[in-house]
C-alpha cells in the first residue's frame, strides 16, 4: 500500500506542476497584445525528498529573452519618433500547443491519482473483511 502512497503524492505534485505551467500560459495569452510583455516559461524538475519518494516540482519563472515584436503604429501612445513601439514576444501559437500539453498532462495525472486511490481502497475493503 506504500506504493500507492507514493503514486498518489507524485501524481498530486505532478497535478500541482501542471497547473502552474498552465497558469501561466493563461498569462501569456491574456498578454498577447501588452506592450513590452515578456513570454513566461517554468521549468520542471524531479526531486528527491527521500530515499524512495520523489516529487515534481517547478523552477524559478524565467522570462523569455526573445526579441520583442516591433510594431508601427505611429498613432500609438508609446511610438517613438519613427512610429514604432515594442509589442510582446508571446507567439499564441505556441501558447495554444504548450496549454493542449499542459492539459493532457493534468488530465494523465489526474487519471494515475485516481487509479491509485481506487486500487488503495480496494485494499483497504479487503482488509476490512
Amino acid at each position: 500500500m506504500n506504493d500507492l502512497a507514493r503514486t498518489m503524492s507524485l501524481s498530486a505534485s505532478g497535478l500541482k506542476a501542471q497547473a502552474a505551467r498552465i497558469k501561466h500560459v493563461s498569462e501569456n495569452i491574456s498578454n498577447v497584445d501588452t506592450p513590452g510583455y515578456r513570454r513566461k516559461t517554468v521549468a520542471f524538475t524531479l526531486e528527491e525528498t527521500g530515499t524512495e519518494t520523489r516529487a515534481v516540482r517547478t523552477g524559478p519563472v524565467r522570462l523569455s529573452q526573445a526579441d520583442l515584436e516591433r510594431i508601427h503604429d505611429p498613432s500609438h501612445p508609446l511610438a517613438d519618433a519613427s512610429g514604432t513601439y515594442e509589442g510582446s514576444n508571446v507567439d499564441l501559437m505556441i501558447e495554444i500547443a504548450d496549454a493542449r500539453q499542459a492539459q493532457r498532462s493534468y488530465e494523465a495525472n489526474l487519471k494515475a491519482f485516481d487509479q491509485a486511490r481506487q486500487m488503495m481502497a480496494g485494499l483497504l475493503d479487503l482488509i476490512k473483511r
